[in-house]
């Protein structure tokens, strides 16, 4: 068992698979603050809540006085990682990928403190150090110490050989760079420790090895697990794609709405795992009767919440939530889709509606709501597919719709 506080807590939530010499690496905490990190690559301007074990792991770094460092892959995000992929990524411009890298910012700023102090986190960029690489230079100082042979026993190159997928020599690169990438940090910064998910176990290992092979120094890798629901299904998605943390894709209201949708055997684990709710609090929570799960799902929901918009938003859209569901209201704050008032004038489909307000990802997809019962206008349920919505249907300055009991829009006149 650990015995530094860092690792204590980390193994009590849920966040550790594997280390490597876990001893060593909790004398080195137990020693001082070290400083670790973890990479994101740029390929969209937005994190999602997939990435959100590695972000709340920074931030319990951060909270027991150990320095964080985000890396942002500048520099591989124009190779792309093969893990867990079974085919290359598109190539994105340097103006994309600069784009996408201020999006991430602000999906990481809410959890962790940026700053100069001794625990303040720091973001850098890869492409520091990769963009002015000599390839023959740099193959001749690393190349010596990866083979091919083990390169093909890694889980990123070998399942993509397995399901007969093209590897590109471009992706085959990659844990080569990404082993740069921890050797730059440790000579550049004094970072220890890389930390990432189960998928990324190969790379980091490959890493800690050319560090001690060619600086002759001790650094660790750890990685946490894969985290999925009760059902099986991959953490962070859902029927309408991926749970992004930046407000622009995703309202405040719908990622409270997506925390409280947890599964009933999901709550406790990820209340240690998404939330700062003390361990007491979180045992208690799980040990509530019956109905009491509804309560730890509120929890959850407003924590988790409140760590990325803020407690205001989160408190604002858990009453929205109340008001919506236990007094069957339009509450003010619920999402809003807005229409050209001559459109509703003359009516609007109420699938087109469902569709274009986001409650359903197709047309198709619509109908089906309205034919299993589960589309509702102002709260009655729609019967005929061909139902339009006219300003008739205003209420109050707004036409609610519902998909099932849990999902609602607001249709305002712009």
């Amino acid at each position: 068992m650990p015995d530094s506080p860092f690792l204590i807590e980390a193994a009590a939530r849920g966040f550790i698979h594997q280390a490597t010499d876990e001893a060593a690496l909790d004398a080195a905490l137990r020693a001082g603050p070290i400083t670790g990190y973890i990479g994101f690559d740029c390929t969209a301007d937005s994190l999602h809540v997939g990435n959100l074990v590695q972000i709340m792991l920074l931030r319990l770094m951060q909270r027991h006085g150990h320095r964080p460092v985000v890396l942002m892959g500048g520099g591989t995000t124009r190779i792309g990682d093969p893990s867990g992929k079974d085919e290359a990524r598109q190539m994105l411009s340097d103006e994309q990928i600069a784009a996408n890298m201020a999006g991430i910012r602000g999906c990481i700023s809410p959890y962790v403190r940026f700053g100069d102090g001794p625990a303040h986190a720091v973001m850098l960029n890869n492409a520091e150090w990769l963009d002015g690489l000599g390839f023959i230079d740099m193959l001749r100082d690393v190349g010596p110490h990866f083979t091919v042979n083990r390169m093909l026993t890694f889980d990123s190159v070998r399942l993509r050989l397995e399901r007969e997928q093209p590897l590109t020599f471009l992706e085959f690169n990659y844990m080569i760079l990404q082993s740069f990438d921890f050797r730059e940090l440790h000579r550049r910064h004094g970072v220890v420790l890389q930390m990432g998910g189960s998928d990324q176990w190969g790379n980091i290992v490959s890493g800690v090895e050319l560090v001690r092979r060619t600086d002759a120094a001790q650094v660790f890798g750890l990685t946490t697990p894969l985290i999925t629901t009760s059902s099986g299904a991959k953490m962070g998605k859902t029927a309408r794609g991926a749970v992004w943390l930046a407000a622009g894709r995703l309202s405040p209201y719908d990622y409270w709405q997506f925390w409280r949708n947890t599964e009933d055997g999901d709550v406790g684990r990820f209340l240690r795992l998404f939330t700062d709710v003390p361990l007491d609090e979180i045992a208690r929570l799980e040990e509530l009767p019956g109905a009491g799960i509804n309560e730890a799902k509120k929890v959850l929901a407003t924590e988790a919440t409140a760590l990325l918009h803020g407690r205001e938003a989160a408190e604002e859209a858990a009453e929205t939530a109340r008001r919506a569901f236990e007094e069957g209201v339009a509450a003010d704050t619920l999402p809003t889709h807005l229409v050209a008032g001559a459109d509703l004038a003359a009516g609007i489909e109420a699938i087109r509606l469902f569709a274009d307000s986001g409650l359903a990802l197709s047309l198709g997809e619509a109908r089906r709501l309205i034919r299993g019962g589960g589309a509702r206008v102002n709260d009655v349920a729609l019967k005929d597919e061909a139902a339009v919505v006219t300003e008739g249907d205003l209420r109050d300055g707004a036409v609610k719709l519902s998909a099932g009991k849990k999902q609602h829009r607001l249709v305002r006149v712009a």
